[in-house]
């Protein structure tokens, strides 16, 4: 007898948690608001890049310099990579070789790249920017879901050009990623407003 009782309390039990669950189903439900994920971000500290180049700039305490290992890279092709942020700056360096023809097709080779992305972005601008020390800078800003949000070229127009590009190495949408972006481009305008030619 004592265990039919029991048998009976754990069913009466069990109906009552049912009830109960369901009860709550019908109570109105309101989606919690959209989150990003939380990004902590290293403060902006710079150091001098290694004296093996034909430029030099100022780059991130954050980031390791690697030799550019594409099948086609050429001397003096680095990658500024930045390993908590899985994020890097991409830099291709070319001599102009005093020839104003050789100049302009790779200025247009640098805004075929940034076009390139027309299909997923949904906005590209193109600006020049002065630095500080009167070098002219074009900048390339993309929005939308791109893998380079950024990307720039200076020259001197007779012996130097300089292409850079930021990659995203995550498939996060950008719009989250948007605190690193913003890292970067104060990064690469650090690195503009440094540079020396050789």
């Amino acid at each position: 007898m004592p265990k039919i009782q029991i048998v009976k309390g754990l069913v009466v039990f069990a109906f009552s948690v049912m009830l109960g669950s369901c009860s709550k189903s019908n109570q109105e439900y309101s989606p919690k608001p959209r989150g990003f994920n939380r990004i902590d971000l290293p403060q902006h500290a710079y150091q001098t890049l290694p004296d093996k180049h034909p430029y030099s700039f100022e780059y991130s305490k954050e980031a390791i310099i690697q030799l550019d290992t594409f099948k086609n890279a050429e001397p003096h092709w680095i990658i500024v990579y930045y390993p908590k942020l899985n994020t890097r700056i991409q830099f291709t360096y070319k001599p102009v070789k005093n020839d104003l023809g050789r100049l302009q097709n790779m200025m247009g080779d640098a805004a075929k790249l940034a076009f390139n992305h027309d299909k997923k972005a949904y906005s590209i601008t193109d600006k020049i920017l002065t630095t500080k020390s009167g070098k002219r800078a074009v900048v390339f800003e993309l929005e939308g879901e791109v893998p380079s949000p950024y990307q720039f070229f200076v020259t001197d127009s007779t012996k130097h050009y300089l292409r850079g590009a930021v990659y995203l190495m995550t498939a996060t949408e950008n719009d989250s990623l948007k605190p690193i972006i913003d890292y970067m481009k104060v990064d690469s305008r650090h690195i503009l407003e440094t540079l020396r030619w050789k």
